[in-house]
């Protein structure tokens, strides 16, 4: 073979080799993690969510999706992105509440009245205000989905009056807006890791708890709970949010598929829950658990219990920013 045939050779050797070693580079894998078992909407979202980001980045992106807190609880994986030895993250935001006020206005308890208008929150103003909060914490908002309304259930009694309440141990969640309204509504409000639940109930440590309907039946509730009733008393979103460490090592082309991923699977997971809602009550009572409308003289009537804990917060969050978020709501609702 000739020098000049040999030099072409090696020199298209060393380009391919170049070129599979950069394609290699591209690469990058990326964990997915989130709190709920694989039967829960959210799981199907996620699952779907590491699909199209595979598609979106051309197979640059390589996500594994981890399920059912296998990566920690909800603070431990926030505190992962924020290092960034975790790349994505969906669940609450609540562990930042007290460094960013304005993550506790979804606290806030009889906001809303239906979906339709948390939907148009999560699209709108303030949810992207809290996304711009949150960032000098490590952490990119991607999307807001949803979780569902909160409702009460216990092992006790059947609660449709504001006085059912009283003396009921309730684990709330580890927040001062959820401790305050429980305990403005009489409840014995215990604060509690959601992973020490479950437990606590089935030996009877606890006497009921507050969660989604969904949420409540991926996790068995109805083989330690005997009583639901629908409160709809606080929205519980989630956001799916990214490493800032990792998003900006990404190319422009690669955070548009990341976000377009984002928006797409946040949208296939309100679809799933509302669905999902239309049909939990009957597995709820299929499984023996009543399931109890609190009438609406009575709701008004724990509304009521609750109107200083709104005032309260209001104040510590920012009177411009829950106005603001509020004046969103009336207008989805005007809307109707």
């Amino acid at each position: 073979m000739k020098p000049f045939s040999l030099i072409r050779r090696g020199a298209l050797i060393a380009a391919t080799v170049s070129l599979l070693t950069a394609t290699a580079h591209a690469q990058v894998r990326a964990k997915i993690g989130h709190a709920m078992p694989e039967t829960h909407p959210q799981a199907v979202a996620m699952n779907r969510f590491a699909e199209l980001l595979k598609t979106y980045t051309k197979g640059r992106i390589q996500p594994a999706v981890h399920h059912s807190a296998t990566l920690g609880s909800d603070e431990k994986q926030l505190q992962a992105v924020q290092a960034g030895t975790q790349e994505f993250y969906i669940g609450t935001l609540a562990p930042l509440s007290t460094r960013v006020k304005e993550v506790q206005v979804w606290d806030l308890p009889f906001l809303f009245q239906n979906e339709r208008e948390v939907y148009a929150v999560f699209d709108g103003a303030s949810s992207k205000k809290i996304f711009a909060a949150v960032e000098p914490s490590g952490i990119v908002g991607l999307t807001w989905t949803g979780m569902g309304f909160r409702n009460l259930s216990n092992s006790k009694r059947t609660v449709t009056r504001a006085e059912d309440i009283s003396g009921l141990k309730v684990r709330v969640m580890t927040n001062p807006v959820a401790l305050d309204t429980w305990k403005a509504l009489g409840a014995n409000a215990t604060p509690m890791a959601f992973a020490e639940v479950f437990p606590a109930l089935e030996i009877k440590a606890l006497d009921g708890q507050e969660n989604p309907l969904l949420h409540m039946y991926a996790n068995k509730m109805h083989e330690v709970q005997k009583h639901i009733s629908l409160t709809n008393h606080v929205y519980t979103p989630v956001a799916l949010v990214a490493s800032r460490k990792f998003w900006e090592t990404l190319s422009a082309e690669d955070k548009a598929g990341v976000q377009k991923a984002a928006t797409e699977a946040g949208l296939l997971q309100r679809k799933l829950l509302d669905e999902g809602n239309a049909d939990v009550i009957g597995r709820f009572r299929a499984a023996g658990v009543t399931v109890d409308a609190v009438p609406a003289a009575e709701l008004a009537r724990i509304q009521d219990k609750v109107k200083p804990v709104l005032a309260k917060f209001s104040a510590q969050i920012g009177e411009d920013f829950v106005k603001g978020f509020q004046a969103e709501i009336e207008k989805a609702r005007a809307a109707r």
